[in-house]
């Protein structure tokens, strides 16, 4: 086994990451809320976003990603109740395993 992640895992949080900073991450549920002015107040609460993708991505047998976009959704679901209060019409509520950090 490899002690590296795949290209695959790697270019999953990647692309989050590149989300994340456009402001674009979840797409359409965030749409209309400026996430980046709540974070820029808290570093802390961008790391519990970022964990939240990487705690919730499954990676099959190769190390490759299987659930990015449910995975970026959970993510996006956070920030959605971060900066709103309240849950999405219909999501279920952030676990707190998912918001664990390592």
């Amino acid at each position: 086994m490899s002690s590296h992640l795949s290209r695959g895992a790697s270019g999953a949080l990647r692309r989050f990451a590149g989300r994340l900073t456009r402001g674009s991450v979840g797409h359409p549920l965030l749409e209309g809320i400026d996430y980046w002015e709540e974070l820029r107040e808290s570093p802390s609460q961008m790391e519990i976003c970022v964990a939240i993708f990487a705690n919730v991505l499954e990676l099959d047998e190769q190390g490759e990603p299987v659930n990015e976009k449910y995975a970026e959704r959970r993510a996006a679901v956070w920030l959605y109740r971060y900066c709103t209060g309240k849950l999405p019409p219909g999501e279920p509520d952030i676990e707190s395993w998912e918001c664990h950090l390592h």
